[in-house]
């Protein structure tokens, strides 16, 4: 093709006018954007839009949610509160955003309300009121589980005998667990059982994690008279299946801890060379609404078999069992550990049981009739520090107390949210990508690029 004065015209006057249709074209893309509130997420983790425990909580949510945000005029702190409630009115309509307050202006107001950050939230619904310090959707998302769960739950934790601790830091204790207790409204009291009289009246679930010391005659008395009020209680216990002068309680539940741990070789298949880690997958939990849709895989470190006979006072039910391959070992762990016939039982076995009764009670002049609701687990390792983030044992965890608190409604809900997938390198990795990005590779571009014009110069 010829190339004249006239065709160079032509090209740069088509040129032109592309350019400008482009740019039009994404003007217009960005004035629509702004009137329309339909958008799609491609990332894989969906970290523009609402999680499906976020959008969970908001369906528990049959009233209007007004937030009012405390922040100075800083436009990127500002533009920050609005994206993240913005996700939420995009699946709650009736979310009010009322203009910014600047906190510098009323002093008072901030006092009177223990505002202490820039930022600062404060989200109402109905007559209860939450405040949020961050614009992280997990923190948002937890004001409103505190909100819609209402009034005060208490979780009563005896100590004094060697328990593992809900406070605690150590690979023993509970304290992860229990901060996700918290951060979903439960209200947490260790309660030392030679110290009082009687087990608080308001105490929701009582909780025994897996004690070390004997309980006294007296203490034992306290919890089986909380039991016959109609107390709700979670058992944690451990192998070998010492009771520690609870033979009382397991009587009046009318179970069996039994001595002795469970071995589980399936674990192998993973990379776990002890046997005593018992690996739960979706498909051996027996029918319950807590494990109703719960499709994780669960780890007990080391668990014990509780068995229970039908009775006339509690509907019990298995909550976590074993596999055919498992069995309930009472002989030596040490060195090569395999079935004996005569003496170890051969499962499926229950790991976690339920009990449930309607109990009738006084209040005042009327008798009325409770939901009493129990749970006794042969292992307390799986709620630990150590093994909590293991696979769904979290979840499980939630799942149990939320059905002891007669919470069916948040039962299902996932106790995290989850992130983004990251990445972790190991420092030697970190040191030969960040070498080879930024040395290897502009070398090597330099070099090809000198070796292309060097060769084009001899031609």
């Amino acid at each position: 093709m010829l190339i004249t004065s006239k065709t160079r015209l032509y090209s740069r006057i088509n040129s032109t006018v592309m350019l400008v249709l482009i740019v039009s074209l994404a003007g217009l893309l960005g004035w629509l954007s702004t009137l329309h509130t339909w958008q799609s997420d491609w990332t894989r983790g969906g970290r523009h839009t609402l999680s499906d425990v976020s959008k969970q909580v908001l369906a528990k949510m049959d009233g209007p949610i007004e937030i009012t945000a405390y922040a100075r005029e800083d436009v990127g702190l500002r533009d920050a509160i609005k994206k993240i409630v913005g996700r939420y009115q995009l699946v709650k309509p009736d979310i009010k955003l009322h203009p910014f307050v600047n906190p510098d202006a009323v002093p008072d107001e901030i006092r009177n309300l223990g505002i202490s950050g820039d930022g600062e939230l404060v989200i109402r619904y109905r007559d209860r009121s939450q405040h949020v310090q961050s614009d992280d959707e997990e923190e948002f998302t937890n004001a409103l589980y505190r909100l819609v769960r209402g009034a005060e739950h208490w979780l009563a934790f005896i100590e004094g005998h060697g328990e593992r601790s809900p406070l605690g830091q150590a690979n023993f204790d509970l304290n992860t667990w229990v901060q996700q207790l918290t951060n979903r409204g439960f209200r947490i009291q260790p309660l030392n059982l030679a110290n009082i009289q009687a087990i608080p009246e308001n105490t929701q679930v009582l909780v025994i994690a897996g004690p070390r010391v004997d309980f006294l005659p007296g203490e034992t008395s306290l919890i089986t008279d909380y039991l016959e009020k109609g107390g709700n209680l979670l058992w944690l216990t451990d192998p070998p299946g010492n009771l520690h002068k609870l033979d009382a309680l397991a009587d009046q539940l009318q179970i069996r801890i039994e001595p002795g741990t469970i071995m589980d070789f399936a674990g192998q298949l993973i990379g776990l060379d002890d046997p005593a880690i018992v690996l739960q997958t979706s498909s051996l939990y027996p029918p319950h609404p807590v494990t109703q849709g719960f499709d994780y895989t669960t780890i007990f470190p080391a668990a014990t078999a509780v068995t229970f006979a039908e009775n006339d006072i509690w509907e019990i039910r298995p909550l976590i069992t074993t596999g055919d391959h498992t069995w309930l070992e009472t002989g030596n762990l040490e060195g090569d550990v395999n079935f004996d016939e005569a003496s170890d039982k051969a499962g499926p076995l229950a790991i976690g049981i339920s009990l449930e009764r309607e109990k009738e009670l006084d209040e005042g002049e009327n008798r009325v009739r409770k939901q009493q609701r129990i749970v006794v687990v042969g292992d307390g390792d799986f709620l630990s520090n150590t093994y909590i983030n293991n696979g769904g044992n979290l979840d499980l965890g939630m799942r149990i107390i939320n059905w002891l608190g007669s919470d069916d409604d948040f039962i299902t809900i996932p106790a995290r949210i989850a992130k983004d997938t990251q990445l972790e390198l190991s420092p030697f990795a970190g040191v030969i990508i960040g070498f080879g990005f930024l040395i290897i590779l502009p070398i090597a571009l330099l070099t090809i690029g000198l070796t292309i014009w060097w060769r084009r110069r001899k031609r």
